[in-house]
C-alpha cells in the first residue's frame, strides 16, 4: 500500500539554479544584541523535503477519508484521490504541456475541492505555483501574467472571461486548463483529461529536480507600498511556517484516527498565504476533512459548522463580527467550537469577547503575518487567553522592534517597526530586486512595515501600519494602483487614495480627485472609472473632490494630513 500511494519513489536531485534575487535570511545568535525577541515554541526539525513529501508523509494514515469536500454540492475527494490525482496531472503537464522545471503556472481558482490537486500536482511536476485571486479583472490578470512569465493557466469558467481577455494582450499565449466539465470554451482543456489519464506515464516525473531550496510557490503581495509583487517562497520556507504550526503548544486540531476525522470550513481564499498554509497544507498534512466555500455564504457556514461539528475555525475580522454581532449567529450555532484562530487583519478584544459571550469555552487566539513570511509571524498557545496580543513569535524565528530613526532594537513596552527574521521568509520579490533591498537588511530581517511592540510575558502587539495598505477584509488595497488608475481618466489631474474605517470591512478605500481646470466630474464617474478595472474588494465607497493633494518636499503624499482633515 505505501510503495502504491506515497510518490512512486521518485528522488530529489540536489542541484543549485539561482533564478532570483536571494537573500540570506539565517538566524544568528543575537549574544551581543539586546533586545530581541525570541520565541516561546520549540525550535523546528532541520528541513529535507519539499512540499509535497511533506503533506503526503502520513498518506498511508487515512488514504479513505476525505481530504476535501464542497459544502454546497457534496462533491469531494478522498486523500489516496487526491495523491492519485495530483500525481496524473502532474505527469500530463510535464508530456502533453511540455512544462519543465521552474515553469510557472498560474491557479485562478476558487476554494474548490480540485484546488489541492492542482497546486500538489503544479509542484509535482517541478513547476512553480502562483496563485492569483480568481475575482481579479482583466487588467488586473494583465499584469500578473505577463511579470510571471505564465507557462500555463489553471481556472474556471468563473474566472476565464476575464482571463481570456488578458491572455490577448500577452506576447505568448499560455494554455487554459478549466476544471469545469461541461460547456466549456474552444481552445481550452479539460481538467479531467489530464486528471484521470490513468493511460499516462508517470515514469516522465523521475526526471523532476527539486529540492528544498527551489521555488514552490509565487503568490502576490503589495508588500509595504505599491502594485502587487511576485512573493518567491521556496519549498523549504513553506515547509518551515507548517512545522512551526503543527508544535504541540500552537496546534490544536487533532491528527485523524481510524475513527475520528476533524472538519474544518475551509472558507478562507487558498489563494490567500493564511488559506493556503495553515488551512490547506497544514491541516491537510494532519488527515482533516477540509469543507470548501467558493465564497462565504453566512447560511451555509453555520449550517455546515452545526451538521459537521465543527471544532476549529480558521477566520478573519468580518467573520469575527458576524459570529460575534449578528443576531442569526445564537449560542447553538458555536456550542460545539473549541478554538477560533483570527488573522489576516487585526481585530479589537472586544469584538473577541462578542463571540465568547456566545460561548465562554472558546479559546480564542489572534495570530500575525505577511505573505512575505508565508502567512505566519506570531500565534498564542492554544490554550491562550490574551485576546489583545496576536501571541508569540514562532519557534526558530525572532522579532525586532526597530527605532523608527535608529533602527536600534527597543525593549518591551516601547513601540517600533517589527522586523521579523526566521526561516519562512521569502526570499525576495520576483525580478525586482530594488524592491527586495527596501525590506529585507543584510542580516536577514524583513521589515514588515507594520508598528508593534512586545511587553514582558513576550506577546506581540500590533499597533498601526507604517505602510500605506488598505486592509479589506484582510486583503491588500495599495493606494498607489488606484491612484494609477484614477490618473488615466482624462478630467483628473492629480489624486490619493486613502483607508476609512467601515464596519463590514474593516476599512475601505476613498478617493482624494483635483479636477483638470474647467472639468465637471461626479462622484458616481469616478468610482464607475475605478471599480470597472479593478476586483470588488478595491472598490472605491467615496469620492471627495479637494483644490490639492497635500505633499510632502519630496512629492509624497502626506494620507496622514489627508485623514486628519477629511476623515475624522
Amino acid at each position: 500500500m505505501a510503495s502504491t500511494l506515497r510518490r512512486i519513489g521518485i528522488q530529489l536531485i540536489k542541484k543549485s539554479k539561482p533564478l532570483f534575487l536571494t537573500q540570506s535570511v539565517m538566524l544568528s545568535d543575537n549574544k551581543t544584541e539586546p533586545n530581541i525577541l525570541k520565541s516561546v515554541y520549540n525550535d523546528i526539525p532541520s528541513i529535507n523535503s519539499t512540499v509535497n513529501d511533506f503533506i503526503w508523509q502520513n498518506l498511508d494514515r487515512w488514504p479513505d477519508k476525505t481530504a476535501v469536500v464542497c459544502a454546497a454540492t457534496g462533491h469531494g475527494y478522498t486523500y489516496a484521490q487526491t495523491h492519485r490525482m495530483s500525481i496524473a496531472f502532474a505527469a500530463s503537464l510535464r508530456t502533453k504541456l511540455k512544462l519543465k522545471n521552474d515553469d510557472i503556472v498560474a491557479i485562478i481558482l476558487p476554494n474548490v475541492p480540485e484546488y489541492p490537486c492542482t497546486v500538489l500536482g503544479v509542484l509535482e511536476a517541478g513547476c512553480i505555483a502562483s496563485m492569483m485571486n480568481p475575482a481579479y479583472t482583466a487588467h488586473e490578470f494583465k499584469r500578473q501574467l505577463e511579470l510571471i512569465d505564465c507557462k500555463a493557466v489553471i481556472t474556471s469558467k468563473l474566472s476565464y472571461p476575464n482571463v481570456a481577455e488578458a491572455i490577448k494582450t500577452l506576447k505568448t499565449k499560455p494554455p487554459v486548463i478549466l476544471i469545469d466539465n461541461d460547456g466549456i470554451p474552444e481552445n481550452t482543456i479539460k481538467f479531467a483529461e489530464f486528471v484521470e489519464d490513468m493511460s499516462i506515464d508517470t515514469d516522465c516525473l523521475k526526471s523532476v529536480q527539486r529540492n528544498k531550496r527551489d521555488v514552490a510557490i509565487l503568490p502576490f503581495s503589495s508588500g509595504t507600498t505599491g502594485f502587487a509583487k511576485g512573493v518567491v517562497l521556496t519549498h523549504e520556507s513553506v515547509v518551515a511556517i507548517n512545522q512551526m504550526i503543527y508544535d504541540p503548544d500552537v496546534l490544536a486540531v487533532e491528527e485523524a484516527t481510524a475513527k475520528s476525522q476533524p472538519a474544518i470550513p475551509a472558507v478562507l481564499p487558498f489563494f490567500h498565504i493564511f488559506g493556503f498554509n495553515a488551512v490547506m497544507l497544514n491541516l491537510m498534512g494532519r488527515g482533516s476533512k477540509l469543507i470548501t466555500f467558493t465564497n462565504f455564504n453566512p447560511e451555509l457556514f453555520l449550517k455546515t459548522i452545526v451538521q459537521q461539528n465543527v471544532e476549529h475555525l480558521y477566520i478573519v475580522p468580518p467573520m469575527v463580527l458576524f459570529l460575534g454581532k449578528h443576531p442569526a449567529v445564537t449560542p447553538e450555532h458555536l456550542q460545539s467550537i473549541k478554538g477560533i484562530i483570527c488573522g489576516a487583519a487585526p481585530l479589537s478584544q472586544s469584538d473577541a469577547l462578542a463571540v465568547l459571550n456566545k460561548n465562554k469555552d472558546i479559546i480564542f487566539r489572534q495570530g500575525y503575518g505577511l505573505t512575505e513570511t508565508n502567512g505566519g509571524v506570531t500565534v498564542g498557545k492554544k490554550t491562550d487567553t490574551n485576546h489583545s496580543a496576536v501571541g508569540h513569535v514562532f519557534g526558530s524565528c525572532e522579532i525586532k522592534i526597530a527605532d523608527l530613526q535608529t533602527q536600534e532594537a527597543l525593549g518591551p513596552g516601547e513601540e517600533g517597526e517589527i522586523w521579523v527574521r526566521g526561516p519562512m521568509l521569502m526570499q525576495g520579490y520576483f525580478k525586482n530586486d530594488k524592491a527586495t533591498k527596501e525590506v529585507i537588511t543584510e542580516d536577514g530581517w524583513y521589515k514588515t512595515g507594520d508598528i508593534g511592540k512586545y511587553d514582558e510575558n513576550q506577546y506581540l502587539y500590533v499597533t498601526d501600519r507604517l505602510k500605506e495598505l488598505i486592509k479589506v477584509k484582510g486583503f491588500q488595497v495599495p493606494p498607489a494602483e488606484i491612484e494609477t488608475i484614477l490618473r488615466t481618466h482624462p478630467k483628473i489631474m492629480d489624486c490619493a487614495v486613502v483607508g476609512i474605517p467601515d464596519p463590514v470591512t474593516g476599512e475601505a478605500p476613498k478617493a482624494f480627485v483635483v479636477t483638470q481646470k474647467g472639468a465637471t466630474l461626479l462622484p458616481g464617474e469616478v468610482t464607475q472609472y475605478v471599480n470597472d478595472k479593478v476586483a470588488a474588494f478595491k472598490n472605491i465607497k467615496e469620492v471627495q473632490f479637494v483644490e490639492e493633494i497635500p505633499k510632502n518636499p519630496a512629492g509624497k503624499i502626506m494620507r496622514k494630513t489627508l485623514k486628519e482633515k477629511y476623515c475624522k
